[in-house]
Order: C-alpha cells, then structure tokens, then sequence
C-alpha cells in the first residue's frame, strides 16, 4: 500500500525554507484530512452511537418498566429479583468481553455487529411476552451475551480510526448520541405506558415491543452502515476509495504505528495483561459504573420512592439530565483533544460528580436534589468519553488495544454490578449507601489519575533524554 500521507508530511526537511509548492502540498494534505474525518464522523460515530445506545436504552426501558406493573407481574418485587435481574446481564457480558472484542478484530465489524444487533432485539422483543421472574433472568442472560462485544468493539474500532489528539471528541460524539437516545427514550416510553392494555398487551410489554423491533431494524442495517477497520476501508459499502484509504492508513501509522495487527496468537493477546496501566485503566471505569448504573437504572425510582413523584413524572423527569449531559460532555472533550489533557479534565469531572451527590443526599430541598442529578449524569458521561481517550491514547498495538478494551469494559460491567446493589429502597428518600459509594468512587478516581499522570511525567521525561522507549514505539510519549 502506498504512503502518499509520509511523503507529504516528509517532503520538506524541518527547517527548510517553505515554498510554495510544499505550503500547497501541506494545504493539500489538511483539506484531504478534512474531509476523511468528517466522512468517518458521518458514517462511523452515527452508527455507533446508535449500536452503544441499545444498552443504555436497555436499561432504561426496565428501569422505567419497573415503576409500573411490571415488577408486580412476573415477582421481581420480591427481595432482590429485580437487581438479581440487572446483575445477571452484566455477569453474562463481562465473561464473553475478551473473546467478543477480538472476534470483532477477526469476522470484521461489518457481519459482528450486524449479527449481534439484530440478535438483541429479537431477544428484547420476546421479553415483552414473558410472566415469570425466572424467564426474565434466563432473557437478561442472553441479551448479556449479545451485548457483550458492543462497547468493547466499538472503542476498538474508534480508537483504530483517529489520532490521539482527535478521540476524546468522538467518544464525546458517542456519548451525545447515546444520552440523547436514551433520554428520548423515557420519554418514548412514557408515551408508550398510556398504551396500557390496548392490544391487551401492558404499558411495559408495550416498551419491549417497540424497542425490540427498532433494534432488530437498526441491527440489519448496521451491515451496510457501519465501516470496517482502516485497511480494510475499501471493503465497506460506499465509503473510501483507495487513495483515502491510503491517507486514513497513513495518518494513524504516523501517530502510533499500529495500524496492521501482528498475526493472532493467544500469547501474543494475553501477554498484555502484564502491563499495570491495564489494570489502572481498568479500575477507574470500575468505580465510574458505580455511578453509571446507579443512576440509570435507578433514576426513576429514585425520583418516585425518594421524591415523592408520580409514576408519569418519574419517567418524564429521568430525561432531562441526559439531555443537559451533551453541553458538559461536548465542552469537556473540546477542551481536552485542543490542549491535550486527559487529567485535568477527569478530575475536574470528577469533582462535580461528587458536589452532585452532595446535593442529592445531603440537602431537604426536591429541586436542589433533582439539580444534583443534573450534575452527576453530567460529570459521569463526561469522563466516559475522557477516560476512554485517556486509555486509548496511551497505548499501541491493536491487540493490546482489544485487551484494554475488553478489561476496561469487563471492569465497567463488574461496576454495573456492585452499582445494581448500592441503591437500596430501604434507604428512601436518602439512599445513603449510593450517596457515599459514589462520592468515595469518584475520590479515588483522582487518586488513580494523579499516580499515572506523575509516571506518565517521569516516564516522558526519560523519553526525552533517550533513556526509555515507550510502548516499544520510537517516538511515542503518553498522554496526561
């Protein structure tokens, strides 16, 4: 394959006169690279905010179900069935992350995606006809199955797409679109509750119905929609061509080269597991889950049972976080790809997480309280898209990237999990336990991000003097 992005960029020794033909050259190349990201932008961050926002509306069709009949209906009313029923879906997708995120790497994203889109909403779409407790476990099961490569998968593939200057944006892209399907969402299912009987179907069998059908539409779609790795552009159904598949190839080869992955060998992926920063990664998306899914799935009966609202306006009023959640996320990772800061900007998230919490738990005031909510889904949405570019941009390798992704989403689901308990009823209308976890989460994520960011300093700072090779890549400096 040709490298007409090296020959542009090395045409001109640094420190050479400028001519015209190089500052025609380097125009060139801004306007070829212009117009890359943004057809990547179009194609690639639609679709994936879409495919990510599957499991977020996941839960919030059961969290916004389970302020109607439903947990009535099929028992889950009674002891812990019902964070039972949430835990047991992120127990099935965090044992399939590795083997999901690398079969995405060797069946392309094109037939992986497709194939477990469209798997997902067939399986929702049967959990609206089912009546026991114990059919919705074994149901939560298979959709964790399906699910389990989609998050780890996709930040693989974005991350195999952008420089590291340019990703924190495009999780942030990710993040908006998700949050704005989500927080449609309730309010789809708020419209779809006053269904309740027609067809003699219930208000949350109604939800699982149209949210089944939607996903197994978007699932046969994503064949065509989605896009495959960048060396294998040309493959994708009407996107590159073969010079640009050449300048996206180059661009990324320049920033990281990683663009070809080694060959497959289970030695070759699980020797990364050696590397601590996997852990660090891993750990700080443990204790932002925490928060995640504390907050989604629980929304609403945090706003019924703790504030007194009314089913309708708990599942209206669950929307509105998620929409203000854009302005944060969006600000937040403009600021962080311009000036290249990844910790800074997630402790400053973090910060206002934990002052949103303060609010929630500690103040008598509704309003201040649902403010605080407005804080937190913020702050935690936000550091989603910065800590996914903070791993991703201090990293190389495309299998070392397919395990950090997997170890980092596995951490987020074991997150879920420890999240799905930590929210208690009996705790109404305080919820003293998610109040102080959360706070105490979120405290040691600043703790985790100022150890890394003074090795990432020192290790710079050898780099410069030639003492130390970064990532096994001449040139590479991290991150902080």
């Amino acid at each position: 394959m040709s490298n007409d992005f090296d020959s542009l960029v090395s045409a001109r020794p640094k420190g050479a006169p400028t001519s015209a033909n190089a500052l025609e050259d380097e125009d060139l190349q801004i306007k070829l690279e212009k117009k890359l990201r943004l057809k990547v932008d179009l194609r690639l961050c639609t679709i994936a905010s879409l495919l990510c926002s599957l499991n977020l509306l996941d839960s919030g069709v059961i969290s916004s179900a389970s302020v109607t009949s439903m947990l009535k209906d099929l028992e889950l009313d009674q002891g812990n069935r019902y964070s039972v029923a949430i835990l047991i879906f992120t127990v099935a997708s965090v044992c399939l992350q590795l083997p999901a995120t690398i079969a995405v790497r060797i069946l392309g994203p094109r037939i992986f995606f497709a194939c477990i889109t469209f798997g997902f909403g067939l399986i929702t779409l049967c959990t609206a006809f089912i009546h026991s407790w114990k059919q919705m476990i074994v149901m939560r099961v298979l959709l964790g199955i399906c699910m389990s490569g989609v998050y780890p998968g996709l930040a693989l593939l974005i991350s195999s797409w952008y420089r590291r200057k340019e990703l924190q944006l495009r999780f942030a892209f990710l993040q908006c679109g998700e949050v704005i399907v989500l927080a449609t969402g309730g309010i789809v299912n708020f419209g779809l509750n006053s269904l309740d009987g027609r067809g003699g179907l219930k208000g949350w069998q109604w939800m699982y119905v149209f949210q089944g059908l939607i996903t197994c539409i978007i699932g046969m779609a994503t064949y065509w929609w989605i896009v495959d790795f960048p060396e294998n552009a040309q493959q994708s159904f009407y996107f590159l061509d073969e010079a640009e598949t050449n300048v996206a190839v180059a661009r990324i080869q320049q920033d990281r080269g990683d663009v070809i992955p080694t060959p497959f060998s289970w030695p070759e992926v699980l020797k990364h597991f050696l590397d601590i920063k996997v852990y660090g990664f891993a750990a700080t998306f443990f204790l932002l889950n925490l928060v995640s899914t504390a907050l989604s799935y629980f929304l609403p009966i945090i706003l019924h049972d703790g504030m007194g609202l009314s089913t309708n306006k708990a599942i209206l009023l669950s929307a509105p976080p998620y929409y203000y959640a854009v302005i944060p996320v969006l600000i937040s990772s403009r600021i962080g790809d311009k000036y290249r800061l990844r910790g800074p900007v997630i402790s400053f998230n973090s910060l206002c997480l934990v002052a949103g919490f303060g609010m929630l738990g500690f103040s008598d005031q509704v309003t201040v309280r649902y403010i605080g909510t407005y804080l937190a889904t913020g702050a935690y949405i936000s550091n989603w898209a910065a800590l996914n570019s903070y791993q991703a941009s201090n990293i190389t390798g495309q299998w070392k990237r397919a395990v950090t992704a997997a170890a980092v989403t596995a951490c987020n689901g074991l997150g879920g999990v420890a999240g799905s308990f930590i929210v208690k009823r009996n705790e109404a209308p305080r919820y003293v336990t998610a109040i102080w976890v959360s706070i105490g989460s979120h405290i040691l994520i600043i703790g985790i991000i100022l150890a890394f960011s003074v090795y990432f300093f020192i290790s710079n700072r050898r780099q410069t003097k030639g003492k130390k090779v970064i990532e096994r890549t001449d040139g590479f400096r991290y991150t902080y």
